[in-house]
């Protein structure tokens, strides 16, 4: 069995990922960090230096503020970390790339299944369609979702532009230009409003006709999923950055 400590635990992430522990036969979640105590059955701790039960690996679905502290706590328990918390900045997910060096971390951008293999698929489409359609990318998210555009969109882009040597720039706003839309970008565009999980499309358009790719999650539940699985497959390996990717092996 193995034994995880929950960062967010009292957030509604946390809530979904509990009750799907509940559920498992392999994985238990033994404690939690949080700043409030939303009555779980296992302890939570105010914070990390508190922590006094031993673990197997840690589960994060917090906010981008505890970042610090829990790379710090991981490292010196030489605990893996499963990272699903959205929002770093380019300093902070450098932060997690220098802590894989020392302890093995899981970072993806979104803990689904199915937008992971949609950014497989959205790769494969750039490179077989090439320069000659234009790519858009379209996320939906509930109205108290913090960060835009949403990280997966980006990881969305960041795929496809891979794929044409990371020359496409990105654009995530039109309406302070009067310009026809060059060829070297990637639109972004972001919507927030209602209770929606999380929806994505990639638009590829060219001439006479437009391929889109999407991806809509009806409950947290499928990445509270993700979440477990990736705490499974981490929970033994090595030091090193690990993702989705590597559980799928889609690529």
């Amino acid at each position: 069995m193995i034994k995880a400590i929950l960062v967010g635990a009292s957030g509604k992430m946390g809530k979904n990922i509990t009750e799907c522990a509940n559920t498992s036969e392999d994985i238990k979640i033994i404690a939690g960090v949080d700043k409030f105590n939303c009555g779980t059955d296992y302890p939570i701790f105010p914070a990390f230096d508190e922590i006094n039960v031993t673990a197997d690996v840690i589960i994060d679905f917090s906010n981008i503020a505890l970042l610090d502290d829990l790379l710090t706590f991981a490292i010196a328990k030489k605990m893996p970390v499963v990272i699903a918390t959205t929002g770093y900045s380019d300093a902070q997910i450098e932060k997690i790339k220098q802590a894989a060096k020392e302890i093995p971390i899981f970072f993806t951008f979104n803990m689904s299944l199915g937008v992971n293999l949609l950014c497989s698929l959205a790769k494969k489409a750039a490179k077989i369609l090439g320069e000659d359609f234009d790519i858009e990318i379209i996320e939906k998210h509930h109205n108290q979702k913090l960060d835009a555009p949403s990280g997966t969109a980006i990881m969305l882009a960041n795929a496809v532009n891979n794929v044409f040597g990371d020359k496409l720039a990105y654009e995530y706003d039109r309406h302070s230009k009067r310009a026809k839309r060059p060829k070297n970008e990637i639109g972004i565009h972001s919507v927030r409003g209602g209770t929606i999980v999380g929806e994505h499309d990639v638009i590829f358009a060219g001439r006479d006709e437009v391929i889109t790719l999407s991806h809509a999650a009806h409950s947290k539940q499928v990445f509270a999923v993700g979440a477990l699985r990736a705490a499974k497959f981490i929970s033994e390996k090595p030091n090193g950055m690990y993702d989705m990717n590597d559980i799928l092996k889609i690529d």
